[in-house]
């Protein structure tokens, strides 16, 4: 009863995670409990990655086909060959910004590649699991 009343007085991130959270992963958890953790959150991250991916692209082809259906009408008039030009304009604009990526991009990647590389089992299980929720 004492360990009861005692685990009710904790903040749940102790509970979880301890008093010291900073650190790698590798260093508080198992193997099993990492691939656990990374697992099931990858599982549902896939899963609903799959689901809005679904109805993104029922949403985006629907657009079109509403879009096509209302050219054919006669109800809209699209104009070709402005929309040429401002796709040419704008495979310039992007061609000219992507030979280098900015800084903020390249920080980002780097910290997301310290990360892995010290959790590299929570992040093999997580890309498991996602693999596993776009199946499902």
């Amino acid at each position: 009863m004492e360990l009861a009343e005692h685990v009710k007085k904790q903040r749940w991130w102790n509970k979880m995670f301890g008093k010291n959270n900073s650190g790698p992963v590798a260093e508080k958890y198992s193997v099993a409990t990492q691939l656990a953790i990374g697992g099931v959150s990858g599982w549902c991250a896939g899963y609903l990655f799959q689901k809005v991916g679904k109805l993104a692209a029922s949403a985006v082809g629907g657009g079109f086909f509403l879009l096509q259906i209302a050219h054919h009408t006669g109800y809209i008039q699209i104009d070709w060959k402005r929309v040429e030009r401002d796709v040419n304009k704008a495979k310039k604009q992007l061609k000219l910004s992507s030979d280098k990526p900015p800084k903020e991009v390249r920080t980002k990647f780097n910290e997301v590649q310290v990360f892995v590389k010290n959790n590299i089992v929570l992040t093999g299980g997580f890309a498991g699991g996602f693999l596993i929720g776009l199946a499902s």
